[in-house]
């Protein structure tokens, strides 16, 4: 259906498409819908069905309007919240707060409250909005880490989590039955001015540091620590919010780099604003550091809800940890609160904390030692958001839950990662290892001692070929020529178990059925090897990316690093080789 063009820069964008007869760029705009999947929406701002403008955004809206009206009673009593960070793409007109807007007006149309921030906000106090104020769903328009032209739909339900299935096939569904604008759609001007619509920024604010307070164990040490932290937002939203987190846990602001702690959708200082991608997107944070004589750096990704650390080693040298080492750092130190303030030993069993399936296991390690549940979830914070949910309503204690892609929730009270309460957190837990003269680095290797060194070693292939995937997984799946029938060793290394989450085979399990969920559409194996090493691989839900995710995890007393870390690399070596095959299935390496 063509409808009338309300946003004149799109218009002139396809019109000048059509005039260049760019047939492959307008393929491209139209010739499919974006998938609304459990993550919501993903995509760059353009024309077309395909992208993120301000009619897919109403089209979006409507679906999910709908689709709540069925699902609650009492929507018109409770409402949603809806959130935005700063991204904007001129040539298409396309901005987050716009979207937000419109996203607005859609529901205002239709009797729902809105609570909209009046201004831009960490992903974070969305999930943390739901919860507190019991709203039927949330939205946050972002897409947080991607390249600046990107721009993203991220759903939570009444739980205070990411939606899971069946909600996302509900809703793409009620999308499709509902394309055509409703009147009042286009209307955000006058949605701004109904008495439907109501800011919750200030409250939400408040709430939301009373609310981290929670977990700040040491305010004495704080308010005296003399350990110096550069922060860095990535031109996002992060730089306030963490200032305002330090403040709350009466921590010394942390020095703020200038030239990126103002957001700014163009990222100007940075290739790509992902903190994960190490030491380029802080290379002005190191500067600042050594300028103030810093020694950690802590960063945001642009939409704050995941957190990179660093902290300078006594060569000089600058490490960025990985998220499996801030996972066992955070980890460890929620627990030793936790410890701390209840010293009731049959407490300990009412305790859990989560990872997700490609992320370190050594929190399992550590609950076992220690005596509380530790619980494997699918990749992804929706997963750990929703069983976390799950535990908290049996009267359980969620104390963390953590991902290797620099996520943490140390927080009940936001069922998804939050950069800015894990900002606060680590800089109490800096202070304190300061007083006793000891450091990040060297609290991890306590941790490796104690409970068994965990070393990883992550990465991915570059793969555009959707049909060279399919073979390289259905080889893997059908070794020998037989169904089901897994490699049972890779170079020397012999392999002990095998879980396959695409089609639901685990040889540990009875009748080899996996526990954890299936799902047909993404590609996902994990091979367990009699040496204590774990490798996943697994296609990327939003990117062109074949991942692996190896650890080795060796007993406590084994500290022999240097051995282990050659064992892991030979390993490594070994799934790339045998597994992955990377010159006959032409794979693109990781860019340096």
């Amino acid at each position: 259906t063509l409808f009338p063009p309300q946003n004149p820069k799109t218009a002139s964008m396809v019109q000048d498409l059509v005039r260049d007869g760019a047939i492959e760029a307008l393929k491209k705009c139209f010739s499919s819908r974006m998938e609304f999947g459990t993550a919501g929406l993903r995509a760059a701002m353009g024309p077309g069905t395909s992208c993120m403008n301000d009619l897919t955004i109403i089209q979006t809206t409507q679906g999910f309007c709908r689709y709540l009206e069925e699902s609650f009673d009492d929507f018109k009593d409770r409402g949603v919240v809806i959130g935005y960070d700063a991204r904007a793409h001129p040539p298409s007109g396309g901005r987050s707060k716009r979207f937000a807007s419109l996203a607005a007006a859609v529901f205002i149309s239709r009797g729902v409250p809105v609570h909209l921030f009046s201004d831009i906000t960490p992903t974070p106090f969305v999930p943390f909005t739901v919860s507190h104020m019991r709203l039927c769903a949330g939205i946050m328009v972002t897409a947080s880490h991607n390249p600046k032209q990107d721009n993203g739909y991220k759903v939570y339900w009444e739980n205070g989590a990411q939606i899971v299935s069946p909600h996302d096939k509900g809703i793409a569904k009620a999308i499709e039955e509902n394309l055509e604008p409703w009147p009042e759609s286009w209307s955000a001007e006058e949605a701004l001015k109904s008495l439907l619509l109501k800011d919750p920024y200030k409250d939400i604010h408040t709430q939301y540091f009373k609310a981290i307070q929670k977990h700040c164990h040491h305010r004495d040490i704080n308010k005296r620590s003399e350990v110096k932290i550069v922060h860095t937002s990535v031109h996002g939203v992060g730089h306030t919010f963490v200032q305002s987190a330090f403040n709350a846990f009466d921590l010394h602001p942390p020095y703020a780099v200038e030239e990126q702690k103002d957001p700014d959708p163009e990222f100007p200082t940075v290739k790509y604003p992902n903190p994960e991608e190490g030491e380029g997107v802080l290379t002005l944070s190191f500067a600042l550091a050594e300028k103030e004589g810093a020694t950690v750096v802590l960063a945001n990704d642009p939409d704050a809800d995941r957190l990179a650390i660093a902290e300078k080693q006594e060569s000089g040298q600058w490490r960025v940890f990985s998220g499996n080492e801030l996972g066992a750092l955070l980890g460890w130190w929620m627990f030793r609160c936790w410890k701390a303030q209840n010293s009731d030993a049959a407490g300990v069993k009412n305790l859990y904390m989560l990872a997700s399936t490609v992320s370190s296991k050594i929190l399992r390690a550590i609950a076992l030692k220690e005596g509380f549940h530790f619980e494997e979830t699918l990749t992804g914070f929706k997963w750990m958001g929703n069983r976390a949910r799950e535990l908290l309503d049996q009267g359980k204690m969620v104390l963390f839950a953590f991902e290797e892609a620099i996520g943490y929730m140390c927080s009940p009270s936001v069922l998804d990662k939050d950069g800015v309460s894990a900002a606060a957190i680590a800089g109490e837990m800096i202070s304190y290892l300061a007083t006793k003269s000891s450091s990040l680095s060297q609290q991890v290797t306590t941790i490796y001692e104690e409970y068994g060194y965990h070393l990883s070693k992550n990465s991915y292939f570059i793969c555009h070929d959707q049909d060279v995937i399919r073979s390289l997984f259905e080889r893997l799946r059908g070794h020998g020529g037989q169904k089901d029938s897994y490699p049972t060793e890779c170079g020397r290394f012999s392999i002990s178990a095998v879980r396959d989450l695409t089609t639901g085979y685990d040889s540990n399990q009875p009748g080899n059925k996996a526990v954890l969920p299936t799902s047909s559409s993404s590609q996902m194996i994990t091979f367990t090897f009699s040496n204590g090493g774990v490798a996943t691989i697994r296609t990327s839900g939003t990117e062109p990316k074949i991942k692996y995710y190896t650890e080795l995890c060796a007993a406590p007393g084994n500290s022999d690093v240097t051995h282990l870390k050659k064992e892991l690399d030979d390993l490594v070596v070994a799934i790339v080789e045998k597994f992955l095959e990377p010159q006959k299935n032409k794979l693109q390496p990781k860019p340096a």
